[in-house]
């Protein structure tokens, strides 16, 4: 079978013989720095992909992905936004909403932000009816006065389903002693859990009717929306602003959490500059390898130089050894690291588990376990820019030998 000369004879400089064992094991060495390199840059790409992932369904999972909201305090003719937001053709489900804060009292006390919903078109935006620990959103019937909890919420106030909560809002009302706040008892009914601190500790949820009665407000403060994509919420939310005009107010996910996803944006940047000069160190490795290999081979290159080879073909030998160890060494890194990645969850489980240790406290952060999220597009760019290194590493030891002049080389043969 044919093969070229420069594949030939670099294929079989590969092949350890027993006068150059120690460059055999530099080559082997410079493949396992650089299938670590890459297994490490494939894992923590995929644990930030895994974190951006669970922050952005979790977060979304609790808010709209845009709101809809009047210039004061409720929305101006509301059921015509509604319909107006309802008939793009971007939305998906549209529910109104009142939201304050407010001071729950029981056996103890705890401030929160109070959510008055629908519970019949509540689904329609946001996914909080699949995280219920306890009761339904179904029994936030108007005129009961039901409230349903966070879990963290619940236990800070030492309540639990059953229980009684008075709630305490900012809107003032007169009295004999004064203005005093407006109070409520609420009976609960239910709790959710979302996985975020943000919300498990600081979202309550009542009918809308009975949050506009408590608050003296005579529509919602918002309508929420959620959209086909996320992701194109800004120009959705553009149309929107023109079509309802100036006496409303239209925001995005974006706007709201903009300085979250940016700081994890630019964070996974960061760790994959960092951890692309860690593979630039590993192929270091390479350069010494051939480096070592150029010396050991001057007789036989000079050798080919007197049959004819041109500098050209020499450095063709040369790379494709230096290819050759890059590619075996991408190949075990993308393996190893893409299995790592799916396995990771377990795999601090089993640990923690163990080792009876905790990585990631869900009292300090919004997320209590390490996630994990393999896009093949980060593999495919962890495995071109080691290659390249690798490539880029072979040309000047080729370089070098092929500069190699046949009658000094031979001189002490």
């Amino acid at each position: 079978m044919f093969r070229p000369l420069e594949l030939f004879i670099g294929l079989r400089y590969t092949r350890a013989k027993r006068r150059n064992q120690f460059i055999s094991f530099i080559s082997t060495v410079s493949i396992v720095c650089i299938a670590i390199s890459v297994i490490a840059l494939i894992t923590v790409m995929s644990v930030m992909n895994g974190f951006d992932y669970q922050m952005r369904s979790r977060i979304l999972g609790a808010i709209s992905h845009a709101t809809v909201s009047g210039v004061g305090e409720s929305v101006q003719d509301w059921p015509r936004a509604l319909k107006v937001a309802e008939a793009n053709p971007h939305v998906l489900g549209a529910a109104p909403y009142v939201e304050s804060e407010a001071m729950l009292l029981a056996r103890r006390s705890s401030g929160a932000m109070v959510r008055g919903i629908e519970p019949t078109q509540e689904p329609k935006v946001v996914d909080i009816g699949k995280h219920m620990l306890e009761g339904k959103l179904d029994e936030l019937t108007p005129g009961s006065w039901n409230i349903v909890l966070g879990r963290e919420l619940a236990m800070t106030l030492g309540v639990s389903v059953g229980d009684r909560v008075t709630m305490a809002v900012q809107q003032l009302r007169g009295s004999p002693l004064g203005s005093v706040p407006r109070m409520r008892s609420f009976h609960v009914v239910g709790t959710f859990e979302l996985g975020m601190e943000q919300f498990d500790s600081g979202l309550a949820l009542v009918n809308m009717s009975d949050a506009e009665k408590l608050n003296d407000l005579s529509g919602p403060t918002g309508i929420r929306l959620r959209l086909d994509d996320l992701f194109n919420a800004r120009p959705v939310a553009t149309q929107l602003a023109d079509q309802l005009g100036q006496v409303y107010r239209v925001q995005t996910w974006m706007d709201t959490n903009a300085n979250l996803f940016a700081a994890l944006s630019m964070e996974k940047m960061v760790m994959f500059i960092i951890l692309s000069l860690i593979i630039l160190v590993a192929v270091i490795n390479l350069i010494s390898m051939l480096m070592m290999l150029v010396t050991d081979k001057q007789a036989d290159i000079a050798i080919l130089r007197t049959l004819g080879a041109t500098p050209r073909s020499i450095m063709g030998m040369f790379m494709v050894q230096g290819v050759l160890v890059g590619f075996v060494g991408i190949g075990f890194g993308v393996g190893f690291g893409s299995l790592l990645s799916w396995k990771l969850p377990g795999i601090i489980k089993w640990i923690e588990h163990t080792f009876h240790v905790t990585f990631l406290s869900p009292d300090v952060y919004y997320i209590s376990e390490v996630p994990s999220l393999l896009l093949w597009r980060d593999v495919g760019w962890v495995a071109l820019l080691t290659f390249t290194f690798s490539l880029l590493a072979t040309l000047y030891p080729a370089w070098r030998a092929s500069r190699t002049q046949p009658a000094q080389a031979l001189r002490y043969e």
